[in-house]
């Protein structure tokens, strides 16, 4: 995936070809750097299983394997000037097309096996074990909505149309767009929520090496408690606000143009996350050594 990202990037400066709207390399450099970051995620935290290391390995290759099906067809149809996603062009096309969406589906089956094998572990930093479970949790339901792009949008049907599914909600694919992303700027899209999914698999992760780097700054951070309570905080917050942007995407409305429900709503995320924060920071936490002197003079007045 690194040296498709470094191909893919070479091709957008020497290939100025456009396709939906977009350079026609975009698609394959996105994807290609996404899938680095989550194999390297997903390598990480199987590295860390106490057990079932085996079923993970299997889970893993999967996964490497049937992304590079994936990015192999994406790439094929770039150089041949095609659209790699719902393309029904012809039966050439089309066959590509459900050979990558039976490569999302194993995708997605083995992601799953390895968040199973993540619930079940014994992690003793709890809340490294959590944010890994919440991350993962949530690049599965990001990735699913992947799912719904495929149906057949307004106008389109089976059989018939040259494309069948699309990103965009309540506009065509292909309009004006957001600078470097390429998200609608006109109606919704699906690939924000699929974004914002998929990534929890490294932000959370993240939280808790940042939290780690500050303990020495933050007494009350070396408390596992604190960390772990922190940890859940975020993971209910960030499922809140995934929620949101795919609520918003399936109304048909731009992220960048909130409706005043929407703002309402992502106002009480933000009010939740900063209420919670406080309260999880100024709850009063009893030192590791204090709790295990007083369980150990506990034990010896119920022994006499």
């Amino acid at each position: 995936m690194v040296v498709m990202s470094a191909a893919s990037a070479v091709g957008l400066v020497v290939d100025d070809r456009v396709l939906a709207g977009a350079p026609l390399w975009f698609k394959p450099f996105k994807f290609s750097v996404s899938f680095v970051a989550y194999c390297l995620s997903l390598a990480w935290m199987l590295s860390l299983l106490p057990r079932g290391r085996r079923v993970g390995w299997w889970a893993g290759t999967v996964i490497a394997l049937a992304s590079l099906v994936e990015m192999a067809i994406i790439a094929a149809q770039a150089m041949r000037g095609k659209r790699s996603h719902f393309n029904h062009e012809t039966p050439f096309d089309e066959a590509l097309f459900n050979a990558m969406a039976v490569t999302v589906v194993i995708l997605w089956l083995g992601t799953l096996a390895v968040a199973v094998l993540l619930l079940c572990a014994r992690i003793a930093d709890r809340a490294s074990a959590w944010a890994m479970r919440s991350g993962i949790i949530l690049a599965l339901a990001g990735a699913a909505v992947g799912f719904l792009m495929t149906q057949p949008a307004p106008g389109q049907r089976r059989g018939i149309s040259k494309v069948v599914g699309a990103h965009s909600v309540g506009v065509p694919d292909g309009g004006p767009s957001m600078p470097l992303t390429g998200w609608s700027t006109t109606g919704g899209d699906l690939r924000i929520p699929h974004f914002v999914g998929m990534h929890a698999l490294q932000l959370l992760p993240l939280l808790v090496m940042a939290l780690t780097a500050l303990a020495p700054r933050s007494p009350r951070l070396t408390c596992d408690r604190v960390r772990l309570r922190l940890v859940l905080l975020a993971s209910g917050v960030y499922a809140a606000a995934f929620a949101l942007v795919l609520w918003q995407a399936l109304r048909g409305q731009p992220l960048v143009q909130p409706d005043s429900l929407t703002l309402a709503v992502a106002g009480l995320i933000l009010v939740a996350a900063t209420l919670g924060t406080y309260a999880t920071l100024r709850v009063p936490t009893p030192p590791a050594d204090t709790a295990h002197v007083e369980g150990v003079n506990a034990s010896e007045e119920l022994a006499s």
